[in-house]
């Protein structure tokens, strides 16, 4: 099984970029997208024409804002919308595919000031007893989205000089370290490369992009279990969509 997640930064953006044709040259099975910036009516006919795929969106109540969105070629048994019910920033959207349940997450981001940061320790609260939770079920998880926590040394260029920033927040970082730890996930790639340097978002200033001065914010988090079926992961630069990077995901399932 072949799972794609993508923070596209607007959907309708990275359609315009050719996103729908590489998708369909990749053949994924499962395409987890974060960032849409889209209601459901507006979807771009580019990818509308990927057709091979059922697909499900969770917009955002404020438009041109967040939401998440899951194209699969396997027909769920079930979709949750929203971690507990509403979901007013669209952050979740979770497919039953009966072996394994598949999710698109989008944490929010803290870097526009405290009031953000606040809203951002508040999902991470909300999210904790929901690991608990997936720990204990007998299928395991998927989880690919944008977390925008970096989380080692090794996931961030300069580390430094950003231990007082929102996503290398000592208390983010130490979150989600209890995440994997506690609660028996794994972080996909740094589990299939652990001394790898990747990373996934870039900063439209100062040429980062161009330098490579990078953070790793976007993963695919797997319940243990699925750690021996794990084939391949990795994260390519080009083609460039967004500001982000895909994390594409291949799984002996």
């Amino acid at each position: 099984m072949k799972v794609i997640s993508l923070n596209v930064n607007g959907l309708r953006s990275a359609a315009s970029k050719g996103l729908a044709a590489w998708l369909n040259e990749q053949e994924a099975d499962v395409i987890c997208l974060q960032e849409i910036r889209i209601q459901d009516h507006q979807v771009p006919f580019e990818i509308q024409a990927l057709t091979q795929y059922q697909h499900y969106y969770q917009p955002a109540q404020k438009k041109g804002y967040s939401g998440v969105g899951i194209l699969t070629k396997i027909k769920p048994l079930s979709i949750q919308y929203g971690l507990n019910g509403p979901d007013p920033e669209g952050r979740y959207l979770a497919i039953d595919l009966g072996s394994v349940v598949i999710a698109s997450l989008y944490l929010p981001s803290g870097s526009s000031g405290p009031e953000r940061q606040a809203c951002k320790f508040t999902f991470m609260a909300e999210l904790l007893p929901v690991f608990a939770k997936m720990a204990q079920e007998d299928k395991p998880y998927i989880l690919c989205g944008d977390w925008n926590i970096a989380h080692t040394k090794m996931d961030i260029k300069n580390w430094q000089s950003n231990q007082k920033n929102s996503g290398f927040l000592p208390e983010e970082r130490q979150w989600l370290s209890d995440i994997l730890e506690k609660y028996a996930f794994l972080d996909a790639f740094r589990y299939l490369y652990p001394d790898k340097i990747e990373y996934s978002w870039w900063s439209n200033r100062a040429n980062a992009y161009t330098n490579n001065v990078g953070w790793r914010i976007d993963y695919q988090i797997i319940s243990a279990v699925l750690g021996a079926k794990l084939v391949n992961i990795k994260t390519p630069r080009t083609p460039k969509f967004s500001d982000h990077a895909p994390v594409i995901g291949e799984y002996d399932l």
